[in-house]
């Protein structure tokens, strides 16, 4: 298989599980997506859960305009120059051209700095640790469902601080509160790492990510955080009086994920029916399908699966009872299936009669007939702790079998557009390697692990030399 016509697969798995699981569909405006009830559903599950986490960690949320006056993005040089070709831009309102342009934003760094500096004033304000949930937008060129839209939802983190190591401190934690959401809700594992200078956000001294591996063989950056240092401060003028009765800049951060983690759990958890939930994030956990038959009396089943749902939820487990009429059995199953729901019950007549259901476990597929009633709740709670861990061994298996160091282009050719995968490697540091990494594999350094794995006499396999200077590199086609 090509790769041209692997990245055409990858492209159509994506958008029709997106589709026909009822997550999202295309928009009349360019590059955007519609994200559909459930979809929705999922994003809520997921902001529920790390909205605790960023609270827990000391941080209290706010909101800041959709616009961005232009000016704004001109004062940190760096950052205009890595988000300009992305920017939309408001060039006229109330039927007049405005006398300063707008820009929607593309992240908000600059307008909060700008409120930072009214709201900093001395070492008592400090840390300032704020948090938004909101939409931004980045003209992408080529987009996908999820993965990669013109708009999309995120959560930005920024924070200022009245030294640069308490602001490294914050960036690490935060990177950690990331990969914890990732691993223990979304099942999917992560590896952290820094960034190259080439790859790392615009006006940061350093970015940190999260790399996960997709099914089909691509990386997927899930999350970053990043060390602003003083850039955005001393382009904002956003000082404060320290203890010592001295003016200084603020060390500051920012961190952020978005609704990409959608597209995460789409392409690291699927099969060839379509998309499988993590019960954590599930909208809702178990749905419980009464066989009903026309011109019968149902009022048994119903009344047995509205029980089943009441001890269901009584174990803080999210239930759904499709009890509708009009549409068949089958159609339900398929619906279900095709949406991902961990676990459906089905509760007919017969199977009560020796007081019995049958489970169907989404992630393997199963069909389990003949299940007692007595103690089902607690079997359930229990089935749905094993699927969570489930799926993230099987993704872990899945990495582990699609990482392979490599010492040579040449076998990293082997990697890339065979399989794909990550492809751990030592690298001295020529950003030459890179530039032939873009044109030649469209690929990229992903990172720098933190957790390293290769001895330092792995050679370099740019170079071919053994040096204590190289450093481990993670390399992977990614979206």
């Amino acid at each position: 298989m090509t790769t041209s016509t692997k990245e055409a697969n990858s492209e159509s798995i994506l958008s029709d599980i997106a589709i026909n699981a009822e997550l999202a569909d295309y928009s009349p405006v360019k590059g955007c997506m519609v994200i559909r009830p459930h979809g929705y559903a999922i994003w809520e599950s997921i902001q529920k859960i790390l909205d605790k986490m960023i609270k827990d960690t000391g941080h209290e949320n706010a909101y800041f305009p959709l616009l961005v006056p232009e000016s704004f993005l001109q004062k940190e040089a760096e950052h205009v120059e890595g988000f300009a070709p992305e920017c939309a831009v408001v060039t006229q309102a109330g039927g007049k051209e405005l006398n300063e342009k707008y820009v929607i934003r593309p992240t908000s760094e600059t307008i909060i700095n700008h409120m930072f500096s009214k709201w900093v004033g001395s070492y008592r304000d400090l840390p300032l640790k704020l948090n938004q949930w909101a939409n931004v937008m980045r003209w992408e060129m080529r987009t996908r469902l999820f993965l990669r839209t013109s708009e999309f939802l995120w959560q930005e983190g920024h924070t200022c601080h009245s030294t640069h190591e308490e602001a490294k401190k914050e960036v690490m934690q935060m990177i950690n509160v990331y990969k914890d959401l990732l691993e223990n809700y979304l099942a999917v594992p992560v590896h952290i790492g820094e960034k190259t200078d080439s790859e790392k956000f615009a006006g940061a001294l350093d970015t940190f990510t999260i790399e996960a591996l997709m099914r089909d063989g691509k990386a997927l950056q899930a999350g970053t955080s990043h060390d602003l240092g003083q850039n955005f401060a001393k382009a904002f003028d956003t000082t404060f009086t320290s203890q010592e009765n001295k003016l200084d800049y603020v060390w500051q951060t920012s961190w952020g994920v978005s609704t990409r983690l959608i597209g995460a759990i789409i392409m690291g958890h699927n099969d060839e029916v379509g998309l499988i939930l993590p019960p954590k994030i599930a909208p809702f956990q178990v749905v419980i399908i009464p066989i009903l038959k026309k011109n019968m009396d149902n009022s048994l089943v119903l009344e047995k699966s509205k029980e089943l749902k009441s001890q269901l939820e009584q174990l803080d487990i999210r239930v759904k009872l499709d009890d509708r009429t009009q549409i068949s059995q089958g159609h339900k199953f398929n619906e279900y299936e095709q949406k991902g729901i961990p676990i459906r019950l089905v509760v007919g007549a017969r199977d009560l009669e020796n007081n019995q259901v049958e489970i169907h476990r989404r992630d393997i597929q199963s069909k389990e007939k003949g299940v007692p009633l007595e103690n089902l709740d607690n079997r359930i709670k229990d089935l749905l702790d094993e699927i969570q861990n489930s799926l993230l061994n099987r993704a872990l298996e899945f990495r582990n079998k699609r990482t392979k160091t490599v010492t040579s282009i040449e076998e990293l050719d082997s990697v890339l557009n065979c399989e794909g995968g990550f492809a751990r490697a030592m690298w001295n540091g020529d950003t030459e390697l890179e530039k032939i990494l873009k044109e030649k594999f469209s690929a990229s350094i992903r990172c720098l692990p933190l957790e390293k794995e290769l001895s330092e006499d792995t050679p370099c396999l740019f170079s071919g030399t053994i040096s204590s200077e190289n450093k481990e590199i993670m390399i992977a086609k990614a979206y």
